[in-house]
């Protein structure tokens, strides 16, 4: 193998800095790693503002939304500076941020097979009812994902 792609799906959870932390002490050291910081984003409906109470405080939420992509995309960057400081080189880590089109895991897994990554790094938090009925982004990608290397961080 010439190089290994990873992919690190992101969400700023403390979770993901585990992730973050283990593909430094694990692959920091390997000379041909390249590693993805990947994360989508809710994209704020553009509307027509008219001069309404209701329509203020959807502007005052849609700024709100489009303040938090913004400090996503920072919180990226800061991702990938960390890499860069434990060892990576500049070029061998890059950020995916884009929209949200689908639900989560189906654009995971569309990153992971239309960049043919080797390694994906998915972590998993116990103990939430919600995920027993709408299932997680884990549940969904893992049993798509054929003859790829998964680590879970917990």
């Amino acid at each position: 193998m010439d190089s290994i792609k990873i992919l690190l799906p992101y969400n700023f959870s403390e979770l993901d800095q585990k992730a973050l932390d283990f593909v430094s002490n694990v692959f920091s050291h390997f000379p041909a790693v390249e590693v993805t910081l990947f994360n989508v984003y809710v994209v704020a409906p553009q509307i027509e503002m008219k001069d309404s109470p209701v329509m203020r405080k959807m502007h005052a939420n849609l700024r709100h939304l489009n303040q938090l992509k913004d400090e996503q995309e920072k919180a990226l960057k800061k991702a990938k500076q960390d890499l860069v400081e434990q060892g990576f080189s500049e070029t061998s880590v890059r950020i995916v941020f884009k929209p949200k089109h689908k639900d989560t895991a189906s654009h995971i897994i569309e990153a992971v097979i239309e960049e043919n990554h080797d390694v994906v790094i998915l972590n998993r938090k116990y103990g939430k009812m919600s995920r027993f009925f709408i299932g997680s982004v884990f549940n969904k990608v893992i049993p798509s994902l054929k003859d790829k290397t998964i680590c879970i961080v917990t």
